[in-house]
């Protein structure tokens, strides 16, 4: 598709407001190249969620001269044709998927965008595709059981899945780690190394540090609606940054590639 040598996100003076008078973004620009690696990390009201919105054409900001919200070099996109290039992971679309549809439906529906199936003509390419995202996940003994009898971290992997049918150039996971117990943890976190791997990058948005992979490079805080810091993930991910993000102690450790958030003290 032409346009896609452009950056995959070029945002300026970015500014949402909800509701009534509720300014959940405030003039926020930033620019994410093709093919990077990127962690939105912040507190619960960030505007995390809300930047996800604009990407995906859920909220749209107040016009002005000095505002652009670019995708791939293009401001205006049919939707359908823009969430086939990024695959969604969200906790609203897990809670509308908590149903009594089996995974491999909820693979399947990817193709139609829906969720679950219908009357849809599903073809053998379609069916062989999910079979091979299944595999690639690591889910087939799981595929044929619905996903209100799954956990919280089986039922992401099949999310994942619908995401990925489509070959997305890029996936976007939006506290993609809630609910999810340790086992469900590493083995999440397993999977989106390989997804990083097969050459899909990832924009990761989460308030948890461990979160964060070692392929991802580059981290954004963000707090009460403006990015706070951008930058390589060791300049950013420091004690002195995360404990004003979250306005509260904190000690960083680094093991093996992850960061981890610890209790800490101020000084007095």
């Amino acid at each position: 598709m032409a346009g896609m040598e452009a950056p995959l996100i070029d945002f300026k003076n970015i500014t949402v407001i909800k509701g009534k008078n509720q300014k959940v973004l405030d003039s926020v620009s930033l620019k994410i190249a093709e093919g990077e690696n990127v962690a939105i990390l912040g507190p619960n009201g960030a505007g995390k969620s809300s930047l996800i919105k604009v990407i995906t054409r859920q909220y749209y900001p107040i016009p002005s001269e000095n505002c652009s919200f670019k995708i791939w070099g293009r401001q205006t996109w049919d939707v359908f044709d823009l969430r086939s290039l990024l695959g969604i992971v969200s906790n609203d679309l897990q809670y509308d998927c908590n149903r009594d549809i089996t995974g491999m439906e909820v693979i399947l529906s990817g193709f139609f965008s829906s969720i679950g199936l219908f009357n849809e003509h599903i073809t053998t390419a379609m069916r062989k595709k999910a079979e091979g995202v299944i595999d690639f996940l690591e889910i087939g003994h799981l595929k044929d059981r619905t996903i209100n009898y799954m956990s919280s971290g089986e039922a992401r992997r099949f999310l994942i899945g619908r995401a990925l049918v489509h070959d997305p150039k890029a996936l976007i996971l939006d506290e993609p780690t809630n609910s999810l117990d340790l086992h469900a943890l590493y083995k999440f976190t397993s999977i989106l190394e390989k997804i990083v791997k097969r050459g899909t990058s990832i924009i990761l948005v989460t308030h948890h540090l461990s979160d964060i992979i070692p392929a991802i490079k580059r981290v954004i805080l963000m707090k009460d609606g403006r990015l706070f810091l951008d930058g390589p993930k060791e300049d950013v991910l420091t004690q002195g940054h995360i404990s004003k993000l979250f306005d509260t102690p904190i000690e960083i450790v680094a093991k093996y590639g992850y960061y981890y958030a610890l209790r800490g003290h101020f000084s007095k």
